[in-house]
Protein backbone atom coordinates (compact mmCIF):
# COMPACT_ATOMS: atom_id res chain seq x y z
CA UNK A 1 0.00 0.00 0.00
CA UNK A 2 2.52 2.43 -1.02
CA UNK A 3 -0.28 4.99 -2.80
CA UNK A 4 -0.37 8.13 -0.10
CA UNK A 5 -3.42 9.10 -0.88
CA UNK A 6 -4.93 4.93 -0.17
CA UNK A 7 -3.13 5.39 3.29
CA UNK A 8 -4.55 8.34 4.32
CA UNK A 9 -7.75 6.90 3.68
CA UNK A 10 -7.33 3.79 6.04
CA UNK A 11 -6.01 6.25 8.10
CA UNK A 12 -9.17 8.25 8.31
CA UNK A 13 -10.86 4.67 8.67
CA UNK A 14 -9.34 3.66 11.76
CA UNK A 15 -9.53 6.74 13.56
CA UNK A 16 -13.77 6.71 12.57
CA UNK A 17 -13.02 3.28 14.05
CA UNK A 18 -11.40 4.55 17.00
CA UNK A 19 -14.15 7.24 17.58
CA UNK A 20 -17.13 4.48 18.25
CA UNK A 21 -15.38 4.30 21.62
CA UNK A 22 -17.34 5.73 23.79
CA UNK A 23 -14.60 7.70 25.56
CA UNK A 24 -12.83 9.05 22.65
CA UNK A 25 -13.81 12.33 21.94
CA UNK A 26 -10.68 13.11 18.96
CA UNK A 27 -8.42 10.53 17.10
CA UNK A 28 -6.44 12.21 14.76
CA UNK A 29 -3.01 11.75 12.64
CA UNK A 30 -0.44 14.21 12.96
CA UNK A 31 2.83 14.59 10.73
CA UNK A 32 5.59 15.72 11.54
CA UNK A 33 4.77 19.20 11.46
CA UNK A 34 2.16 18.55 13.93
CA UNK A 35 -0.62 19.07 10.78
CA UNK A 36 -3.58 16.71 11.37
CA UNK A 37 -3.87 14.94 8.23
CA UNK A 38 -6.54 12.29 9.13
CA UNK A 39 -9.18 11.89 11.65
CA UNK A 40 -10.82 14.54 13.62
CA UNK A 41 -13.75 14.82 16.26
CA UNK A 42 -16.09 13.19 17.10
CA UNK A 43 -19.38 13.88 14.62
CA UNK A 44 -21.87 15.72 17.01
CA UNK A 45 -19.49 16.65 19.95
CA UNK A 46 -18.90 20.00 20.99
CA UNK A 47 -15.13 20.58 21.61
CA UNK A 48 -14.14 22.17 25.22
CA UNK A 49 -13.72 25.85 24.51
CA UNK A 50 -10.28 26.25 22.82
CA UNK A 51 -10.08 22.44 22.38
CA UNK A 52 -8.72 22.81 18.71
CA UNK A 53 -6.34 25.75 19.71
CA UNK A 54 -4.92 23.92 22.74
CA UNK A 55 -5.00 20.39 20.45
CA UNK A 56 -2.87 22.55 17.74
CA UNK A 57 -0.37 23.78 20.57
CA UNK A 58 -0.43 19.64 21.58
CA UNK A 59 0.19 18.54 18.66
CA UNK A 60 3.49 20.51 18.03
CA UNK A 61 4.93 19.46 21.50
CA UNK A 62 3.98 15.33 20.71
CA UNK A 63 5.21 15.54 17.34
CA UNK A 64 8.57 16.88 18.27
CA UNK A 65 8.65 14.69 21.65
CA UNK A 66 7.51 11.69 19.71
CA UNK A 67 10.16 11.28 17.28
CA UNK A 68 13.15 12.03 19.55
CA UNK A 69 14.89 9.26 19.64
CA UNK A 70 18.26 9.58 21.96
CA UNK A 71 16.91 6.84 24.79
CA UNK A 72 15.75 4.51 22.02
CA UNK A 73 18.74 2.69 21.75
CA UNK A 74 19.05 2.20 25.74
CA UNK A 75 14.75 1.92 26.51
CA UNK A 76 13.52 0.99 23.13
CA UNK A 77 11.65 2.75 20.74
CA UNK A 78 8.06 5.35 22.58
CA UNK A 79 5.17 2.48 22.52
CA UNK A 80 2.88 6.01 23.37
CA UNK A 81 3.09 8.95 25.46
CA UNK A 82 -0.18 10.16 27.63
CA UNK A 83 -1.02 12.80 29.73
CA UNK A 84 -4.06 12.76 32.02
CA UNK A 85 -5.56 16.23 32.38
CA UNK A 86 -9.00 17.29 34.89
CA UNK A 87 -10.92 17.69 31.68
CA UNK A 88 -9.06 14.74 29.52
CA UNK A 89 -6.44 11.92 28.41
CA UNK A 90 -4.43 12.63 25.77
CA UNK A 91 -2.38 9.90 23.99
CA UNK A 92 0.16 9.31 21.12
CA UNK A 93 0.98 6.94 19.42
CA UNK A 94 4.34 7.54 16.74
CA UNK A 95 4.64 5.81 13.95
CA UNK A 96 8.25 6.29 13.88
CA UNK A 97 8.74 4.93 10.14
CA UNK A 98 6.44 7.22 8.53
CA UNK A 99 6.97 10.32 11.03
CA UNK A 100 3.17 10.41 11.59
CA UNK A 101 1.48 10.15 14.95
CA UNK A 102 -2.06 9.06 15.87
CA UNK A 103 -3.38 11.63 18.70
CA UNK A 104 -6.10 10.73 20.71
CA UNK A 105 -8.16 12.83 23.33
CA UNK A 106 -10.51 11.08 25.76
CA UNK A 107 -12.80 11.87 28.63
CA UNK A 108 -10.73 11.92 31.97
CA UNK A 109 -12.21 8.81 33.51
CA UNK A 110 -10.60 6.96 30.43
CA UNK A 111 -8.32 4.38 31.27
CA UNK A 112 -5.40 4.69 29.16
CA UNK A 113 -4.03 1.01 29.30
CA UNK A 114 -7.36 -0.10 27.59
CA UNK A 115 -7.11 2.69 25.21
CA UNK A 116 -3.96 1.68 24.14
CA UNK A 117 -4.97 -1.81 23.55
CA UNK A 118 -7.98 -0.88 21.53
CA UNK A 119 -5.16 1.33 19.64
CA UNK A 120 -3.21 -1.54 19.01
CA UNK A 121 -5.85 -3.73 18.13
CA UNK A 122 -7.15 -1.07 15.30
CA UNK A 123 -3.69 -0.63 13.91
CA UNK A 124 -1.82 -3.61 13.95
CA UNK A 125 -2.09 -3.91 10.38
CA UNK A 126 -1.46 -0.63 9.17
CA UNK A 127 2.71 -0.23 8.72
Amino acid sequence: MSNPETKLKLYGEKCKELLHESEIRFAGIVDKDGQLIAGGFKEGLVPHEGDETRLQSFLEFVSKASIRKEYDESLGPINYLAARRDKAVLVSFPFPITQILLLISAEPTANIESLAKKVVEIFTDVS
